[in-house]
């Protein structure tokens, strides 16, 4: 299995690696720096290098096996199996990433409802939300941006399925549960502010996320309202 080395530093934007295989239009290496898409996070784009050769990744998901794949265009060139590479992600792209998603979890802790939805992307990010009551947007973005200011340590850490499941109020996605039978889970925490599990990649402190502001908000059913918030 790749080694996930975005789990335990958000911030290394490339790392020396050794291909695994390739399969088809995908590369898999021994580690990688690369966020594969998943709990409404993109995949990470960026370009990989080797002695003679290089190929811009295109996208990054798991594989049916559980492996992280590189995606790469079609008639791309491969580096083969055992070559040592340099794995570098899109920096500006992965860090508006990180600033959205520790935004959502921002809003999340203004509007504590449960949430049923959710996607993250450079430009506009939402949540939904399990409410009907309408939503003050210059309260929320007063809340939000004061959070921001507070400059709050954000970090991560793990604990075992049997504290998670002894401590069910830390999910609060309704349609989406974290994974389990890997024996731990892993916990974003924002000092005073959230804890829950979440597998995606962060920043270290509230500040970071910059100006925040609500973008919109649609109601999509009666107990469903979509959030969406934008960054300066």
């Amino acid at each position: 299995m790749t080694e996930s080395l975005f789990r335990e530093d958000s911030y290394l934007k490339e790392c020396a690696a050794v291909v695994l295989r390739t399969t088809g239009s995908a590369i898999v290496l021994d580690r990688t720096v690369f966020y594969p898409m998943g709990g409404g996070q993109p995949g990470d784009t960026g370009i990989i290098r080797w002695d003679g050769g290089n190929t811009k990744v295109i996208d990054t998901r798991y594989g049916s096996d559980g492996s992280i794949e590189h995606l790469v265009a079609e008639n791309s060139s491969l580096p083969v199996a055992g070559t040592a590479v340099t794995a570098s992600i899109d920096w500006e792209r992965r860090y508006r990433h990180m600033r959205m998603h520790t935004g959502l979890h921002l809003l999340g802790s203004v509007l504590r409802y449960g949430v049923t939805g959710g996607n993250i992307s450079a430009d506009k990010s939402r949540l939904d939300f399990d409410m009907e009551d309408t939503i003050d947007k210059d309260d929320v973005n007063q809340r939000l941006q004061a959070l921001v200011e507070a400059n709050h340590r954000v970090s991560c850490r793990w604990i075992s399925d049997a504290e998670l499941a002894a401590k069910p109020e830390l999910v609060r996605t309704m349609s989406v549960q974290p994974p389990k039978g890997a024996g731990k889970v892993r916990l974003l925490e924002i000092e005073g502010v959230d804890l829950q599990p979440c597998g995606g990649t962060h920043l270290n402190s509230t500040s970071e996320v910059g100006r925040i502001q609500l973008a919109k908000v649609e109601k999509k059913g009666k107990h469903n309202r979509r959030v969406y918030i934008e960054l300066d």
